[in-house]
């Protein structure tokens, strides 16, 4: 997590509401014309085996390059959730996986990954997220809980045991640190909407992105 600044702010306000609360914002203001990436990174973007959240035709897309064990994508996945609700089938949520919190976001995401294979991956990633102070907190990181927490949201775990070592699973791991740093992410939470990096970073510019894309969408 390298967004120490933000997480002071938007934890104070976030977490304490996690898993249901609804957030508010100024109504969006004009947006600043964002250059998507070069056209040689859009295959590093989104791959055929990335989780995506919301309807698959969706003509807005937000990538978001996502540690389970990073404070910052905790407190935003409620605002991510909320941005989903207000734009509804217009909006869809690309999850790319990228480990920079060591063996605790590999064995999150690996278990995530069985989830996935199980038809669970939804309910597993809201229990990642919402128990994460009790398995990846400062100086105290456990992974060893991962895998019950997800059992407590559906997973089988023995099945999951066996999944979380495939090579399908090692695959997607491999090429989502490959396209991490292909594109240059550097810090969690990173988002592209239509592919346009989220810059400057801030939970009210996400907002007037992906409203200014919605409303290009249904011109």
């Amino acid at each position: 997590m390298n967004r120490r600044g933000l997480i002071l702010s938007v934890l104070a306000l976030g977490v304490a509401g996690f898993g249901g609360a609804t957030w508010f914002a100024n109504r969006p203001g004009p947006v600043a014309e964002a250059e998507p990436v070069a056209p040689e990174l859009a295959d590093a973007m989104i791959r055929p085996y990335s989780p995506i959240l919301g309807p698959a035709d969706a003509p807005v897309t937000i990538v978001e390059f996502f540690d389970p064990a990073c404070e910052a994508c905790r407190a935003f996945h409620p605002i991510v959730k909320d941005i989903m609700a207000e734009h509804g089938d217009a909006v869809r949520v690309v999850i790319r996986y990228t480990p920079f919190h060591g063996e605790g976001s590999e064995t999150a995401i690996r278990v995530m990954e069985a989830a996935r294979m199980q038809g669970v991956f939804f309910p597993v990633m809201e229990a990642i997220l919402e128990e994460q102070p009790r398995w990846a907190a400062h100086g105290n990181i456990r992974p060893d809980l991962i895998l019950g927490i997800a059992a407590s949201a559906g997973l089988n775990e023995e099945a999951a045991r066996t999944q979380m070592m495939a090579p399908q699973t090692i695959g997607v791991l491999n090429q989502d640190r490959a396209d991490v740093e292909t594109i240059g992410v550097r810090q969690t939470p990173t988002f592209f909407v239509n592919g346009k990096p989220l810059d400057p970073f801030g939970e009210a510019e996400l907002r007037r992105l992906v409203s200014a894309e919605v409303a290009a969408a249904q011109s």
